[in-house]
Protein backbone atom coordinates (compact mmCIF):
# COMPACT_ATOMS: atom_id res chain seq x y z
CA UNK A 1 0.00 0.00 0.00
CA UNK A 2 1.15 3.18 -0.61
CA UNK A 3 1.21 6.80 0.51
CA UNK A 4 -1.10 8.88 2.08
CA UNK A 5 -3.99 8.10 0.64
CA UNK A 6 -3.55 4.73 1.00
CA UNK A 7 -1.91 4.95 4.19
CA UNK A 8 -5.21 5.27 5.89
CA UNK A 9 -5.58 1.51 5.78
CA UNK A 10 -1.87 1.14 6.73
CA UNK A 11 -0.10 -1.56 8.01
CA UNK A 12 1.32 -2.96 11.29
CA UNK A 13 3.42 -5.75 12.65
CA UNK A 14 5.44 -7.17 15.43
CA UNK A 15 9.07 -8.80 16.91
CA UNK A 16 10.21 -11.99 19.01
CA UNK A 17 8.04 -14.12 21.06
CA UNK A 18 9.78 -15.64 24.41
CA UNK A 19 8.76 -18.97 25.10
CA UNK A 20 4.80 -19.23 26.27
CA UNK A 21 4.87 -17.97 29.92
CA UNK A 22 0.40 -18.20 29.64
CA UNK A 23 -0.02 -21.90 30.28
CA UNK A 24 0.25 -21.54 33.91
CA UNK A 25 -1.64 -18.68 34.57
CA UNK A 26 -4.04 -19.50 31.36
CA UNK A 27 -5.96 -21.81 34.68
CA UNK A 28 -7.18 -18.55 36.33
CA UNK A 29 -8.61 -17.63 33.20
CA UNK A 30 -10.35 -21.39 33.42
CA UNK A 31 -11.41 -20.75 37.00
CA UNK A 32 -12.55 -17.56 36.38
CA UNK A 33 -15.34 -19.32 33.45
CA UNK A 34 -15.94 -21.88 36.03
CA UNK A 35 -16.90 -19.68 38.82
CA UNK A 36 -19.63 -18.40 36.49
CA UNK A 37 -18.64 -15.48 34.65
CA UNK A 38 -21.32 -15.74 32.23
CA UNK A 39 -23.33 -12.21 32.23
CA UNK A 40 -21.53 -9.37 33.31
CA UNK A 41 -23.27 -5.64 33.26
CA UNK A 42 -21.34 -3.04 31.50
CA UNK A 43 -20.66 0.72 33.33
CA UNK A 44 -23.23 1.84 30.32
CA UNK A 45 -26.70 2.24 31.67
CA UNK A 46 -29.19 -0.56 30.15
CA UNK A 47 -26.25 -2.74 28.38
CA UNK A 48 -26.11 -6.35 29.17
CA UNK A 49 -23.84 -8.79 27.72
CA UNK A 50 -22.93 -12.03 27.80
CA UNK A 51 -19.54 -13.40 28.55
CA UNK A 52 -18.24 -15.73 25.97
CA UNK A 53 -14.66 -16.78 26.48
CA UNK A 54 -12.44 -17.15 22.89
CA UNK A 55 -9.09 -17.30 24.36
CA UNK A 56 -6.19 -16.85 26.63
CA UNK A 57 -3.71 -13.85 26.38
CA UNK A 58 -0.33 -15.67 25.78
CA UNK A 59 1.89 -12.31 25.07
CA UNK A 60 1.88 -8.80 25.23
CA UNK A 61 4.11 -7.01 23.16
CA UNK A 62 5.08 -3.27 23.57
CA UNK A 63 7.03 -1.05 20.70
CA UNK A 64 8.50 1.79 22.23
CA UNK A 65 10.26 3.05 18.79
CA UNK A 66 8.35 2.61 15.58
CA UNK A 67 9.49 -0.42 13.53
CA UNK A 68 12.21 -1.67 16.27
CA UNK A 69 11.65 -4.29 17.98
CA UNK A 70 9.48 -5.25 20.44
CA UNK A 71 9.47 -4.94 24.60
CA UNK A 72 7.51 -8.10 25.49
CA UNK A 73 6.19 -7.44 29.27
CA UNK A 74 3.69 -9.84 31.46
CA UNK A 75 1.44 -7.48 32.06
CA UNK A 76 0.53 -3.76 31.07
CA UNK A 77 -2.09 -1.25 31.73
CA UNK A 78 -4.51 -0.42 28.26
CA UNK A 79 -4.38 3.24 27.86
CA UNK A 80 -6.61 5.07 25.72
CA UNK A 81 -3.24 5.46 22.96
CA UNK A 82 -2.66 2.03 23.70
CA UNK A 83 -0.28 -0.09 25.59
CA UNK A 84 2.35 1.19 28.52
CA UNK A 85 4.52 -0.33 31.51
CA UNK A 86 5.62 2.17 33.44
CA UNK A 87 6.96 5.18 31.10
CA UNK A 88 7.51 2.44 28.31
CA UNK A 89 4.68 2.84 25.82
CA UNK A 90 3.67 1.56 22.50
CA UNK A 91 5.33 3.58 19.53
CA UNK A 92 5.52 7.06 21.23
CA UNK A 93 8.90 7.70 19.94
CA UNK A 94 9.72 7.90 15.95
CA UNK A 95 12.81 7.87 13.87
CA UNK A 96 12.55 11.09 11.24
CA UNK A 97 14.38 12.54 8.53
CA UNK A 98 15.59 16.04 9.39
CA UNK A 99 12.22 17.39 6.91
CA UNK A 100 10.33 15.70 9.72
CA UNK A 101 9.24 12.66 7.46
CA UNK A 102 8.59 9.21 9.33
CA UNK A 103 10.76 6.31 8.56
CA UNK A 104 10.17 2.98 9.63
CA UNK A 105 11.80 -1.10 8.45
CA UNK A 106 9.60 -0.12 5.07
CA UNK A 107 12.24 2.97 4.06
CA UNK A 108 15.07 1.12 5.83
CA UNK A 109 15.00 -2.27 7.17
CA UNK A 110 17.70 -2.86 9.50
CA UNK A 111 15.38 -0.64 12.25
CA UNK A 112 14.23 -4.09 12.93
CA UNK A 113 17.75 -4.58 14.73
CA UNK A 114 17.55 -2.23 16.78
CA UNK A 115 16.37 -3.75 20.29
CA UNK A 116 14.60 -1.71 23.45
CA UNK A 117 15.44 -2.91 27.02
CA UNK A 118 13.97 -0.43 29.68
CA UNK A 119 16.18 0.70 32.90
CA UNK A 120 15.84 3.38 35.58
CA UNK A 121 13.32 5.19 33.81
CA UNK A 122 15.51 5.22 30.52
CA UNK A 123 15.26 2.98 27.09
CA UNK A 124 18.04 1.27 26.28
CA UNK A 125 18.98 0.73 22.44
CA UNK A 126 21.27 -1.62 20.78
CA UNK A 127 22.08 -2.63 17.73
CA UNK A 128 24.84 -5.14 15.95
CA UNK A 129 28.35 -3.09 15.74
CA UNK A 130 27.07 -0.24 18.30
CA UNK A 131 27.66 1.38 21.44
CA UNK A 132 24.64 1.38 23.69
CA UNK A 133 22.70 4.38 23.75
CA UNK A 134 20.69 5.64 26.74
CA UNK A 135 17.76 7.52 26.24
CA UNK A 136 15.89 9.37 29.28
CA UNK A 137 12.31 8.91 29.40
CA UNK A 138 11.48 12.24 30.21
CA UNK A 139 12.92 14.99 27.92
CA UNK A 140 13.74 18.80 28.24
CA UNK A 141 10.66 21.00 27.91
CA UNK A 142 13.72 23.43 25.85
CA UNK A 143 14.24 19.92 23.27
CA UNK A 144 12.95 21.25 19.63
CA UNK A 145 9.99 19.95 18.77
CA UNK A 146 9.43 18.92 15.12
CA UNK A 147 6.64 19.25 12.87
CA UNK A 148 6.52 15.65 11.97
CA UNK A 149 4.26 13.78 8.86
CA UNK A 150 3.21 9.79 9.70
CA UNK A 151 1.69 8.42 6.49
CA UNK A 152 0.57 11.68 5.62
CA UNK A 153 -0.78 13.52 8.66
CA UNK A 154 1.14 16.41 10.53
CA UNK A 155 1.94 15.28 14.58
CA UNK A 156 4.19 16.36 16.31
CA UNK A 157 7.41 15.16 18.11
CA UNK A 158 9.85 16.25 20.96
CA UNK A 159 13.63 16.11 19.78
CA UNK A 160 15.28 13.36 21.46
CA UNK A 161 18.82 14.65 21.18
CA UNK A 162 21.91 15.22 19.08
CA UNK A 163 23.37 11.72 20.47
CA UNK A 164 20.23 9.95 19.65
CA UNK A 165 20.21 11.36 16.07
CA UNK A 166 23.91 10.59 15.66
CA UNK A 167 23.40 6.94 16.73
CA UNK A 168 20.62 6.68 14.17
CA UNK A 169 22.49 7.90 11.14
CA UNK A 170 25.59 6.01 11.95
CA UNK A 171 23.43 2.60 12.34
CA UNK A 172 21.52 3.32 9.50
CA UNK A 173 24.25 4.99 6.78
CA UNK A 174 21.65 6.02 4.48
CA UNK A 175 20.80 9.52 5.67
CA UNK A 176 20.77 11.99 8.72
CA UNK A 177 18.23 10.60 10.56
CA UNK A 178 16.34 12.24 14.06
CA UNK A 179 14.60 10.57 16.84
CA UNK A 180 11.55 12.34 18.10
CA UNK A 181 9.04 11.63 21.32
CA UNK A 182 5.25 11.62 21.55
CA UNK A 183 4.04 13.80 24.50
CA UNK A 184 0.59 12.99 26.34
CA UNK A 185 0.21 16.89 25.60
CA UNK A 186 0.63 17.02 22.02
CA UNK A 187 -2.64 16.50 19.31
CA UNK A 188 -2.77 12.63 18.40
CA UNK A 189 -4.44 11.29 15.20
CA UNK A 190 -7.34 10.96 14.81
CA UNK A 191 -9.67 8.21 13.64
CA UNK A 192 -11.26 10.66 11.50
CA UNK A 193 -8.25 11.85 9.46
CA UNK A 194 -6.86 8.07 9.28
CA UNK A 195 -10.14 6.44 7.94
CA UNK A 196 -12.17 9.28 6.91
CA UNK A 197 -14.72 7.20 5.64
CA UNK A 198 -15.29 5.22 9.27
CA UNK A 199 -17.37 5.68 11.73
CA UNK A 200 -14.91 5.46 14.85
CA UNK A 201 -13.58 7.35 17.81
CA UNK A 202 -10.03 7.53 18.83
CA UNK A 203 -6.74 8.72 18.63
CA UNK A 204 -2.85 7.19 17.94
CA UNK A 205 0.31 8.38 18.69
CA UNK A 206 2.62 6.75 16.11
CA UNK A 207 1.08 3.82 15.55
CA UNK A 208 -0.39 3.19 11.60
CA UNK A 209 -3.83 3.04 12.70
CA UNK A 210 -4.68 2.09 15.82
CA UNK A 211 -3.77 2.06 19.66
CA UNK A 212 -4.02 -1.99 19.66
CA UNK A 213 -3.76 -4.97 16.97
CA UNK A 214 -4.24 -8.11 18.21
CA UNK A 215 -3.38 -11.93 16.51
CA UNK A 216 -3.96 -15.75 17.20
CA UNK A 217 -1.08 -17.80 17.38
CA UNK A 218 -3.21 -20.43 15.49
CA UNK A 219 -3.61 -17.80 12.10
CA UNK A 220 0.29 -17.61 12.51
CA UNK A 221 0.60 -21.90 12.77
CA UNK A 222 -1.96 -21.48 9.73
CA UNK A 223 0.13 -19.46 7.73
CA UNK A 224 3.12 -21.74 8.52
CA UNK A 225 1.48 -24.43 6.75
CA UNK A 226 1.41 -22.98 3.85
CA UNK A 227 5.11 -21.34 3.58
CA UNK A 228 8.61 -23.03 2.94
CA UNK A 229 10.34 -20.93 5.25
CA UNK A 230 8.53 -20.15 8.67
CA UNK A 231 7.73 -17.18 9.98
CA UNK A 232 7.85 -15.61 13.21
CA UNK A 233 5.29 -13.37 15.31
CA UNK A 234 7.95 -10.44 15.02
CA UNK A 235 7.45 -10.36 11.81
CA UNK A 236 3.50 -8.86 12.06
CA UNK A 237 4.05 -6.85 15.61
CA UNK A 238 1.19 -7.35 17.33
CA UNK A 239 0.37 -5.84 20.71
CA UNK A 240 -1.75 -8.74 22.17
CA UNK A 241 -1.04 -12.39 21.15
CA UNK A 242 -4.15 -14.83 21.84
CA UNK A 243 -4.05 -18.71 22.55
CA UNK A 244 -6.74 -21.18 22.41
CA UNK A 245 -9.16 -20.59 19.73
CA UNK A 246 -9.04 -21.59 15.85
CA UNK A 247 -7.13 -19.61 13.27
CA UNK A 248 -8.49 -16.65 12.05
CA UNK A 249 -11.40 -16.75 14.59
CA UNK A 250 -10.18 -13.25 15.46
CA UNK A 251 -11.77 -12.38 12.53
CA UNK A 252 -15.16 -12.42 14.06
CA UNK A 253 -14.51 -10.86 17.08
CA UNK A 254 -16.07 -7.29 18.16
CA UNK A 255 -16.01 -6.10 21.56
CA UNK A 256 -13.90 -7.71 23.72
CA UNK A 257 -13.25 -8.15 27.18
CA UNK A 258 -9.69 -8.71 28.78
CA UNK A 259 -8.65 -8.10 32.37
CA UNK A 260 -10.78 -4.92 32.93
CA UNK A 261 -10.11 -4.01 29.41
CA UNK A 262 -13.49 -3.22 26.68
CA UNK A 263 -11.85 -2.85 23.20
CA UNK A 264 -13.71 -2.59 19.94
CA UNK A 265 -12.70 -3.87 16.58
CA UNK A 266 -11.93 -1.24 14.50
CA UNK A 267 -10.85 -3.39 10.68
CA UNK A 268 -8.65 -5.93 10.03
CA UNK A 269 -4.79 -4.86 9.40
CA UNK A 270 -4.18 -4.88 5.59
CA UNK A 271 -0.49 -5.99 5.15
CA UNK A 272 2.50 -4.44 3.43
CA UNK A 273 5.64 -5.70 2.75
CA UNK A 274 6.78 -4.21 6.30
CA UNK A 275 5.60 -8.20 6.69
CA UNK A 276 8.76 -9.11 4.23
CA UNK A 277 11.19 -7.45 6.55
CA UNK A 278 13.43 -10.62 8.32
CA UNK A 279 12.87 -9.29 11.99
CA UNK A 280 16.51 -11.44 12.53
CA UNK A 281 18.60 -9.91 9.62
CA UNK A 282 16.75 -6.88 8.42
CA UNK A 283 17.04 -7.54 5.17
CA UNK A 284 13.47 -6.97 3.14
CA UNK A 285 12.30 -9.73 0.67
CA UNK A 286 9.35 -7.55 -0.73
CA UNK A 287 7.71 -11.08 -1.44
CA UNK A 288 7.19 -13.24 1.62
CA UNK A 289 4.76 -14.05 3.39
CA UNK A 290 2.95 -11.19 1.68
CA UNK A 291 2.46 -13.39 -1.83
CA UNK A 292 1.27 -16.11 0.33
CA UNK A 293 -0.93 -14.10 2.03
CA UNK A 294 -2.30 -12.93 -0.56
CA UNK A 295 -2.79 -16.36 -2.03
CA UNK A 296 -6.11 -17.02 0.48
CA UNK A 297 -6.57 -13.66 3.00
CA UNK A 298 -7.98 -11.27 0.81
CA UNK A 299 -11.40 -9.50 1.63
CA UNK A 300 -14.91 -10.02 0.15
CA UNK A 301 -14.99 -8.02 -2.63
CA UNK A 302 -17.77 -5.43 -1.28
CA UNK A 303 -14.57 -4.39 1.13
CA UNK A 304 -12.28 -3.91 -1.71
CA UNK A 305 -12.72 -0.48 -1.46
CA UNK A 306 -11.14 -0.15 1.92
CA UNK A 307 -8.49 -2.79 1.86
CA UNK A 308 -7.75 -2.78 -1.97
CA UNK A 309 -5.03 -5.71 -2.91
CA UNK A 310 -3.77 -5.81 0.59
CA UNK A 311 -4.12 -9.53 2.28
CA UNK A 312 -5.60 -9.12 6.02
CA UNK A 313 -4.22 -10.84 9.22
CA UNK A 314 -4.61 -9.36 12.98
CA UNK A 315 -7.24 -7.48 13.80
CA UNK A 316 -7.31 -3.29 14.77
CA UNK A 317 -9.53 -2.17 18.42
CA UNK A 318 -9.88 1.33 19.95
CA UNK A 319 -10.20 1.08 23.66
CA UNK A 320 -13.53 1.80 25.04
CA UNK A 321 -12.61 1.32 28.17
CA UNK A 322 -8.64 1.80 29.60
CA UNK A 323 -7.63 -0.37 32.55
CA UNK A 324 -4.77 -3.06 33.01
CA UNK A 325 -4.48 -6.67 31.14
CA UNK A 326 -1.91 -9.48 31.54
CA UNK A 327 -0.77 -12.66 30.23
CA UNK A 328 -3.32 -15.50 31.20
CA UNK A 329 -6.13 -13.39 31.27
CA UNK A 330 -8.70 -14.65 29.85
CA UNK A 331 -10.04 -13.56 26.25
CA UNK A 332 -13.64 -12.89 26.64
CA UNK A 333 -16.18 -11.45 23.50
CA UNK A 334 -19.15 -9.64 24.95
CA UNK A 335 -22.37 -10.73 22.68
CA UNK A 336 -25.73 -9.74 23.25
Amino acid sequence: MGAAGSSALARLGLPAPPAPRWLGVAALGLAAVALGAVAWRRARPGRRRRLQQVGTVSELWIYPVKSCKGVSVDAAECTALGLRSGHLRDRFWLVIKEDGHMVTGRQEPRLVLVSITYEDDCLILRAPGMDQLVLPTKLHSSNKLHDCRVFGLDIQGRDCGDEAAQWFTSFLKTDAFRLVQFEKSMKARTSHEIFPSLDKKYQVAYPDCSPVMILSEASLADLNTRMEKKVKIDNFRPNIVVTGCSAFEEDTWDELLIGNVEMKKILACPRCIMTTVDPDTGVIDRKEPLETLKSYRLCDPSEKSIYKSSPLFGIYYSVEKIGSLKVGDPVYQMVA
